[in-house]
């Protein structure tokens, strides 16, 4: 049996660590910076790939990342394996439950959100066919559609975060912006899948463009009625009868893969058969959160950071950067979705800031517009300026909807207590006292803005001689207001044996949250 060389198997699992370690890194660096994750893992792509080190570094580059060979193949396939499964996470999400539970102004939302950027994409793409970046050699119907679709989709993900950090998921208003966008992921998926039947590129069993656009159909319906109803039945008795988690979690990636395997046999990417799988699979109650949160987390932080970040070794973003494509791609994207979103958010008799929020809301791309471009580059349906045009799409329009949404409703922005406390103001207190508890956690944060621990630990001592910070049931919340603070700052020391705050209960305090605020902000 034919193998990799040593050498090979060598370059793959450096070229895979190195990958890895710049993405989550990358990754990381951006959530700092309150932008979404994925900007900091395509980052590190083009910082590994041609853009930037294969033009100063090629040998090295090339060394890493192969163009061809068994280790080029195999990290292909494992880029292939994380966008499967990613997808099984994004279906997992899409309850399409709640479509049912909001009724018509869902799906007046859901189909104008739709409809009316899948048109003026079409247009754009039919009648201004150089402007919007086709080849001679793509077929014109093909290429609309496809434009069509891309303008269409929405990133149900991204929607939920982004409604989630503005305390907004729960509300009617949330629940419907999520409903919407579940009603847009199944219909544009469905229709990408057509375009791909129709493109010819026929699965292993060779069916014709007909055959497959009706067997995606067929499974399709399938998944949404029947094999979600046999799930619903099977999980309890999986859950009874097998080990946990181990029972529940082969189940469900078993099923993914077969439903992955099935698409692509029959002509359609394995991306949609996943996709199907996880809305059929997390639809049922029966699904327990543990493991949705285990296969999220184990796709989140290792396979989806490796597959984003292969998007940038794939195209030289700046020989490929055409800023009138983008900036056309762009604004027909925006124009089209919050549009037609606010069209039928007024449709359905919500008021104007509602279906303006609604609008902004949808119009996130996020990692779907990317998956869906990059799946279109590999089967040579559009060009590389084009991809790097739907890229920069994607990703602004993902970094512009939150503060959109802000605005329109007039929203304060949520302040979170982890927004304030450093990772460093984590710690095990050694302290026996209140005062040496105060000590310690000034030291922790040091010099903040100007302001010296000492002045810290002067300031919450007087507060506390002042009425004791001791809620009860174990916990203490020292505090201050400090003149010179630019913004609060929280640090959170943990007790083991407990420290006496002189709570209403008596009860020693294991849990001491320092908290210290500017003096002139009342709000904090």
């Amino acid at each position: 049996m034919q193998g990799l060389s040593h050498h090979e198997v060598t370059v793959l699992l450096a070229g895979l660590g190195v990958l890895l370690a710049a993405a989550r890194l990358l990754g990381e660096l951006a959530r700092r910076f309150q932008l979404p994750a994925v900007f900091g893992e395509i980052s590190a792509g083009i910082l590994l790939g041609p853009t930037v080190l294969g033009t100063l570094a090629p040998e090295l580059s090339n060394l890493l990342f192969p163009r061809s060979g068994g280790g080029a193949l195999l990290l292909d396939g494992i880029t292939t394996l994380a966008i499967v499964l990613f997808l099984l996470v994004a279906g997992m999400e899409a309850d399409i439950s709640t479509v049912w539970r909001q009724g018509r102004a869902v799906t007046t939302v859901g189909l104008a959100g739709i409809l009316f950027p899948f048109a003026t994409g079409f247009a754009a793409a039919w009648y201004l066919p150089e402007l919007m970046g086709r080849d001679a050699a793509t077929p014109p119907l093909l290429f609309a559609l496809f434009i069509a679709t891309a303008l269409s989709i929405s990133a149900l993900p991204v929607i939920a975060k982004t409604l989630m950090d503005l305390d907004l998921y729960r509300s009617d208003l949330g629940m419907m912006i999520v409903a919407a966008a579940v009603f847009n992921d199944l219909v544009g998926w469905i229709i990408f899948a057509v375009i791909l039947g129709m493109l010819g590129l026929t699965g292993s069993a060779g069916f014709s463009i007909g055959a497959t656009i009706a067997l995606t159909l067929i499974f399709a319906a399938l998944m949404l009625t029947l094999v979600r109803w046999s799930i619903h039945r099977m999980l309890p008795w999986i859950q009874a009868h097998a080990s946990w988690p181990g029972g529940q979690l082969g189940f469900t990636l078993s099923v993914a893969l077969l439903g992955a395997a099935f698409t692509e046999w029959i002509g359609v990417h394995a991306i949609f058969g996943a996709f199907l799988v996880g809305v059929a699979m997390g639809d049922t109650p029966h699904f327990r959160e543990r493991i949705r949160g285990v296969i999220d987390q184990f796709v989140s932080f290792f396979f989806a950071p490796l597959f984003f970040a292969s998007i940038g070794l794939k195209v030289n973003f700046i020989a490929h950067f055409d800023p009138l494509l983008v900036a056309v791609v762009l604004i027909i994207a925006c124009l089209g979705k919050v549009l037609g979103c606010g069209f039928g958010g007024r449709l359905a008799g919500l008021s104007h800031r509602e279906s303006w929020a609604i609008g902004f809301g949808m119009n996130a791309r996020g990692a779907m517009e990317i998956i869906l471009g990059l799946l279109a580059l590999r089967v040579g349906l559009i060009n590389e300026p084009l991809f790097v045009a739907l890229v920069v799409m994607a990703i602004s329009t993902s970094l512009m909807s939150g503060p959109a949404i802000q605005h329109i409703l007039r929203l304060k922005k949520p302040r979170r207590f982890i927004n304030y406390l450093p990772t460093r103001a984590l710690v095990r207190l050694e302290a026996r006292t209140r005062d040496q508890a105060v000590v310690e956690l000034a030291a922790v944060l040091g010099p903040l803005d100007g302001v010296r621990p000492e002045t810290i630990i002067d300031a919450v001592l007087a507060r506390e001689r002042l009425m004791p910070t001791g809620l009860g049931s174990g916990v203490a919340v020292p505090h201050a207001r400090l003149g010179g603070l630019s913004q609060p700052v929280a640090a959170l020391g943990l007790s083991v044996g407990g420290i006496d705050f002189n709570a209403p209960d008596g009860k020693p305090a294991q849990f001491v949250l320092l908290i210290l605020t500017p003096e002139d902000d009342n709000g904090a």
